[in-house]
């Protein structure tokens, strides 16, 4: 067996030796020509497919009995692109297209010799098992940038996903397709019928859409595709070849209704403090309607998001909002073209998600519900109606829009008798999207509008923005055989309300213009607030095996879009570098290997240097190592704070900016082979900065197990232990005078662990039950007690500090626990339409430390079954209708 060690050290040989020859491959199936009814070869092209109309029906069976298949071209151009780009396949496959009116049909046949060796997963739908897959993959508009994709494995198991622009993939998406699948002596067949009304085309009287194929040979880890496509090449969408002879495709308006009831059992805290038992119902639905082929319209009334999962456990002791990802469907489905993202560059990979539109904003906890509601006060606020609008022109303008109404949420009354108080206004949203694509889809301009209007009371007015407006531009343009590509982008926001409402805006820690040493200043007679963001940005992302991106980021003091979108922090300037060697195709013992370099720096607006760091990472697909087979390993490390640097935001959350320290962050982890029926991986980070003073380590350890093609087992666990020796403590003010401000800090001793435990059984690909459960618990303790100096940016740590007595009051210790477990029941027992039995099981609680910082984990997760148990059941129906 070979060890990590020597495999690592055998791959950085391989990086600069010459291409060794794969083993093992099995031999190929040879490949005849193309064959029509009579015989006959049948001339095809490399990039092009001939549809044929479908004189009848077509019987969605997995067989290729109906009369259209007997006429129909067969294409066999199949070349991979995984590990070996535009190499041989081991095995053939072909395809063959029909159409009529409404459907679009694709018959592929998967030639293996060896059909009992096929790998097959029975999962539910739009979860990836290991086992063998085939995917279409259809630009209907014909842009080189959108699409969609259907894939489907042996044992009929359906996913989905819209595309757009040019790459980006959304599993969100939901379409009403049809596929059947068989196995048999020659290998396995799917057979898709796709209804033209789940995509969105021209009115033209003949049509050319976009498609490709991919199959994926899981066994041997191999991909193929017609055409080809090269991971070496930028692009998704404008790799495809294509489909002609689309003649006649419906016009007619569409129309889908989904009526949907809703009946929970749910457990609710009164007034009282005691808990009592709610039976509710709920009816609502959701519209899709066609006006034309290429514009859609989608409402929805009372929506109801009851079977989705809930929110993972947090302890946020930073001064940033936590991100919480979007899962109700209306919101999620075809998101593409509504966003806009700000701040979204390689160094970052766009993981701060930050943007214009935050679809979270609507329906959110009401803002006030801790100010005047109390347990009876809804946890969120219901949306009364939204509706989306999307099409496409001929010209390739793609434009969205959405708007969405929530009413007013009504809190307790001050006093018996009196009128209850606002803690959520009646609000409109609004948004307006824009999309341009130029030459072929390789240069595009994008224009988005955005707007957020209250009701506002005596309540509201000194806490919230009356209105909130955005808007923002982008241009892209790539080229050079699109390796290169300049893009950038421009934001202005504007927010109004009373001078209450926005003097905190300007104090909250997006802005802290309160914040002295720079050259803002809280004007408290302000009634608005404007700002701007914009970026530039160039790369190389294709060609060769260089890669690199530079981006520089500018945003004003003013900026805030958080009333529809998500931002962390204003006024601040970014400049990021990050360059790579990138192998994408088999070579000696990987499959694929890249090192990345890269280097970021940070200012503010008034000019102090916020961050000065370097990164460098690699990554690598192991092969040709026996057991490490299909292993991926990663290893980097970030060295922060070059040179002098300060700490304006979490820190002192509005006081001095204070100098940081030099840190150090290494990081690593690999996953082994997930086709394995036992299968897992471990990720670790380790820091130390505050010359030595802060360190900490966070390990991440998980496993699946696959019992059957029927039932899946995967159990994650995170383990992290803090030593920090500059957490934010809090800001106190003495009670007489000279009523001095302490910026105080503390050495917090925190733990964090969790655990995600995931079960599915299969039962068909139509019926499937999920249970998936998270126990949370996060204790702390402060020690060591210090406020700034007069020296905050002294060159030495200990001098940036000095003694501090908090008062006596002050919480030295906390302890969040919660259990989240979710059961859920799917049946999708016709094409769209889909029943639910959902229990949700929740328990936790913000409960006082009573033991030692050193309790065991095992004992914190035992004791989250002392806390009270909310428990939720429910059941949802809803019915697919079309015309």
């Amino acid at each position: 067996m070979v060890s990590r060690a020597t495999a690592m050290i055998a791959a950085a040989f391989a990086l600069v030796l010459p291409p060794t020859a794969a083993t093992g491959q099995t031999p190929q199936a040879p490949t005849p020509s193309p064959q029509a009814a009579n015989g006959e070869a049948t001339p095809s092209s490399a990039t092009t497919a001939m549809a044929v109309r479908a004189a009848g029906a077509v019987s969605i069976d997995g067989r290729d009995l109906d009369p259209v298949w007997l006429t129909a071209a067969r294409y066999t151009q199949f070349r991979q692109f995984e590990p070996k780009v535009d190499s041989e396949p081991s095995f053939r496959t072909e395809f063959r297209v029909s159409y009529d009116a409404r459907n679009l049909y694709v018959f592929v046949r998967m030639f293996d010799p060896h059909p009992d060796s096929i790998m097959r997963a029975l999962s539910r739908r739009d979860q990836r098992g290991p086992s063998d897959q085939i995917k279409l993959l259809i630009d209907s508009y014909n842009d080189k940038r959108s699409g969609y994709e259907f894939a489907v494995n042996p044992d009929g198991v359906k996913r989905d996903y819209s595309m757009s622009n040019d790459g980006n993939e959304d599993d969100s998406w939901n379409g009403i397709w049809d596929v059947a699948t068989t196995v048999d002596s020659l290998g396995w067949t799917a057979e898709f019928r796709i209804p033209l009304s789940q995509m969105r085309y021209n009115k033209a009287a003949s049509n050319t859409f976009g498609f490709g194929i991919w199959r994926d040979i899981e066994r041997y880890r191999e991909r193929v595709s017609w055409p080809l496509w090269s991971p070496k090449k930028a692009g998704l969408s404008s790799q495809l070849g294509e489909i002609s002879g689309l003649v006649g495709l419906s016009t007619e308006r569409r129309m889908e209704v989904t009526p949907y009831a809703v009946t929970k059992n749910v457990q609710r805290l009164n007034a009282s403090s005691t808990y009592d038992r709610n039976q509710e119902m709920t009816v609502g639905g959701d519209v899709k309607l066609g006006i034309t082929p290429n514009v859609t319209l989608d409402a929805t009334v009372n929506p109801d998001f009851g079977q989705v999962e809930s929110d993972p456990s947090v302890v946020n002791l930073t001064a940033f909002e936590t991100f919480l990802g979007e899962r109700r469907p209306f919101f999620v489905e075809g998101s593409g073209l509504y966003q806009f993202n700000l701040n979204c560059y390689i160094v970052v990979d766009c993981s701060t998600n930050e943007g214009l539109f935050y679809s979270r904003r609507i329906g959110r906890s009401p803002a006030l519900r801790g100010l005047y509601g109390d347990n009876t006060t809804p946890t969120s606020t219901t949306i009364a109606t939204a509706a989306k609008l999307t099409g496409r022109t001929p010209s390739g303008l793609s434009f969205a829009a959405l708007d969405a109404i929530t009413p007013r949420v009504d809190g307790v009354a001050a006093a018996p008798g009196a009128e209850r108080r606002t803690v959520e206004p009646f609000t409109n949203f609004g948004l307006l999207r824009a999309q341009q694509d130029l030459r072929g889809g390789d240069m595009g301009i994008s224009w988005i509008g955005t707007a957020v209007n209250r009701t506002m009371d005596q309540w509201t007015d000194p806490y919230m923005h009356g209105t909130a407006y955005a808007t923002g531009a982008t241009f892209r343009n790539r080229f050079s055989k699109r390796r290169y590509e300049l893009s950038g982008m421009f934001a202005a926001s504007r927010v109004t309300g009373t001078p209450e409402a926005i003097a905190a805006t300007q104090t909250s820690s997006v802005h802290y213009y309160q914040q002295p040493g720079d050259k803002l200043t809280v004007d408290s007679s302000r009634t608005s607030l404007s700002g701007y963001s914009s970026q530039l940005k160039f790369g190389k992302y294709s060609g060769g095996i260089t890669r690199f991106e530079t981006s520089v980021i500018r945003t004003s003091p003013g900026f805030d879009v958080n009333d529809l979108g998500f931002l962390r922090r204003a006024d601040y300037t970014d400049w990021s570098t990050w360059a790579a060697l990138s192998w994408r195709e088999a070579r000696g013992i990987y499959r694929w290997a890249q090192l990345n370099g890269n280097h970021w720096e940070t200012w503010n607006t008034s000019g102090a240097r916020l961050q000065n760091a370097l990164n460098f990472n690699g990554h690598m697909g192991l092969d040709n190592l026996g057991f490490l087979n299909n292993w991926d390993v990663h290893l980097g490390t970030t060295i922060d704070r070059l040179t002098e640097s300060y700490c304006d935001r979490n820190c002192t959350r509005g006081g001095p900016p204070v100098r940081g320290s030099r840190g150090f962050y290494p990081w690593g982890g690999f996953n082994s082979d997930s086709r394995r029926v036992v299968s897992g991986g471990f990720w670790f980070n380790y820091w130390h900065t505050d010359e030595g003073k802060t360190t900490g380590h966070a390990l991440s350890p998980y496993l699946s197990f696959r019992m059957s093609t029927q039932f899946s087992l995967s159990i994650g666990t995170d383990f992290s232990t803090d030593h920090n020796n500059t957490q934010h403590f809090g800001k106190f003010t003495d009670a007489t005078a000279p009523f001095a401000t302490h910026y105080s800090f503390a050495h917090l001793e925190q733990r964090t662990t969790s655990m995600n435990v995931r079960m599915n059984y299969t039962m068909t690909p139509d019926l499937t039950l999920e249970l998936y459960a998270q126990p949370f618990t996060a204790r702390g303790t402060f020690s060591d007690f210090r406020e700034l100096s007069a020296n905050p940016g002294a060159e030495k740590y200990d001098d940036r500090f000095q003694a501090f007595t908090p008062p006596s009051t002050a919480a030295t210790t906390f302890k969040s626990t919660a259990l989240i477990t979710n059961s859920v029941v799917r049946w999708e027992y016709r094409p769209g339409s889909t029943l639910f039995l959902v229990w949700q099981h929740g328990r936790s609680g913000p409960d006082p430390l009573k033991d030692q910082f050193s309790q065991a984990w095992s004992r914190d997760f035992r004791q989250l079954f002392d806390l009270h148990p909310d428990n939720t059941f429910l059941i949802k129906a809803a019915y697919w209708l079309s015309r």
